[in-house]
């Protein structure tokens, strides 16, 4: 607590300074700044690459090595659809039921064509069970894709 000295002799003045309202403003200045610098890296990474990295004409593209190569299972109403790089193929449905068997066995077909990828994005509609999203996850395990990512909405 601080005090004034008036040299009156008298009674002395009892100050309380009141630091409520700057806690307050120091509270909200903290949020601001670490709102707008999460934004600040969002739109860096986002432009970062046509900015400081000019292509030149004689630059060639590399192929990305196998691991790198995009790889999508994708849960289906009528069955499953693989797509690994530009390849694709599907995975009917047989009685009703999603063939599970046969997708392991194709599966590990693309782990020996590709040992290297282990991540996979398995893509589900909202409106399909979560059992068939499970029996996929399964597979990928089952297979050798340890690295699930899960995307919802499905694919077009």
């Amino acid at each position: 607590m601080a005090h004034v000295d008036d040299n009156s002799g008298g009674r002395e003045v009892a100050i309380e300074p009141n630091i409520v309202p700057f806690i307050d403003l120091m509270s909200v200045l903290i949020i601001f700044l670490l709102i707008s610098a999460v934004w600040t890296q969002v739109s860096m990474i986002q432009i970062g690459s046509s900015v400081y990295g000019k292509k030149q004409n004689e630059e060639t593209v590399p192929t990305p090595p196998q691991f790198e190569v995009a790889f999508r299972l994708d849960v289906l109403a009528n069955g499953y659809n693989v797509v690994i790089g530009t390849d694709r193929f599907f995975v009917q449905k047989e009685n009703g039921e999603y063939n599970d068997d046969q997708l392991i066995q194709r599966l590990k077909q693309v782990k020996e064509r590709y040992p290297q990828k282990e991540d996979v994005v398995i893509t589900v509609l909202d409106d399909l069970p979560y059992s068939a999203l499970i029996k996929g996850m399964d597979a990928l395990l089952v297979s050798g894709f340890p690295l699930i990512s899960v995307a919802t909405q499905g694919v077009n």
